[in-house]
């Protein structure tokens, strides 16, 4: 979806954002870092649900498959018009002999080490993972298919998956395509070199870095396409800047710490949480439809609604510009007048 065909506005009065431009990142629901329930899992999809969410990002590196079957089943029973998936390829999953041993904590993930990822951007290397979610997902088509990671396979995701891509999204097998990384550099040059619709920017257009604001999200803007943000937390580090807080999945450095600091210091003095300013930052740019954001339970998912429904004065974006906390140019999130919530 462009960002021309979005059928809401970026904010409503005083800044509040609608649940529709939320996604739910599944990666917890795939055992993300610790082990998740089946009834929490479900849970969590039943109260996105509940709150109005209907876009739900998975892949099969998630728990290696387990966010994919689980995200299938709990919307199973869901009208199909009435929601979105992504999912990706890059990484097909081959099983391992005798069943493996121990667990796959190494990549992040709490499941048995029944398979092992193999990196895959050829064509028929997309064609295989492809059909492997859809079984893991029990859907005959998923909305979004992205390019996941392919930082060291850029030519291979180019002159083969990418080519791949278009034709399944020319045969109707998928709606749209596109590339989803933690990097700005290759994404923007996807935007320029091919005809994706989509980019999904993890941890690069945040509070605490906006990377993504030179090249890609410009580029994306003048293209006409989506951006969805991803990684609005850093990993952790905007939701809570104590000492052994992580940024990237590695302790926070000094630098970055103090910094997130001194933004908790502007937002709640304003009366708003950290937590609550970093998920609504990238809703200032035009090119951003959507940020997704991650749950492994209800509770989480009511959480962020919760975020989401607060008001954020204009002021505190102005404050955060006076003490060179963001930089003049950065666009903001504004709320629009009062009546035009939408």
């Amino acid at each position: 979806m462009s960002t021309a065909e979005r059928d809401d506005g970026t904010t409503g009065r005083d800044g509040a954002v609608p649940p529709s431009r939320i996604a739910l990142g599944c990666a917890g629901i795939g055992n993300l870092y610790r082990p998740v329930g089946d009834e929490a899992a479900l849970a969590a999809v039943d109260a996105a649900w509940e709150a109005g969410v209907r876009a739900f990002d998975t892949a099969p590196h998630y728990g290696l498959g387990l966010s994919e079957r689980r995200l299938g089943e709990a919307l199973r029973t869901r009208s199909r018009q009435e929601y979105t998936v992504s999912t990706k390829v890059g990484r097909l999953l081959e099983p391992v002999p005798g069943g493996g041993d121990g667990d796959d904590l190494a990549n992040g993930f709490a499941v048995p080490a029944t398979h092992r990822r193999v990196w895959d951007f050829s064509a028929e290397g997309v064609r295989k993972s492809l059909a492997a979610s859809l079984d893991r997902l029990g859907l005959d088509r998923v909305d979004t298919v992205l390019l996941h990671d392919p930082d060291d396979h850029a030519e291979q995701a180019l002159r083969e998956a990418y080519p791949a891509l278009e034709r399944l999204r020319a045969e109707g097998v998928v709606g749209s395509i596109g590339i989803g990384m933690n990097q700005s550099a290759l994404p923007a040059r996807f935007l320029r070199e091919t005809d994706i619709d989509v980019v999904l920017l993890a941890g690069r257009y945040t509070l605490l870095d906006q990377d993504g604001l030179d090249e890609l999200l410009p580029e994306a803007a003048a293209r006409g396409r989506t951006v969805v943000v991803g990684g609005v937390f850093n990993s952790g580090l905007l939701t809570s800047p104590e000492a052994g807080a992580t940024y990237d999945y590695a302790p926070a450095p000094d630098s970055l710490l103090d910094r997130a600091r001194r933004l908790a210091s502007v937002t709640e003095a304003h009366g708003v949480p950290l937590r609550a300013a970093a998920l609504r930052f990238p809703f200032g740019h035009p090119a951003v439809d959507r940020v997704l954001s991650g749950a492994r339970s209800a509770e989480e998912v009511r959480d962020t609604v919760e975020l989401l429904r607060l008001p954020l004065p204009d002021a505190l974006w102005d404050d955060l510009r006076a003490r060179g906390l963001l930089a003049p140019g950065v666009p903001v999130p504004t709320a629009s007048p009062a009546g035009k919530r939408p």
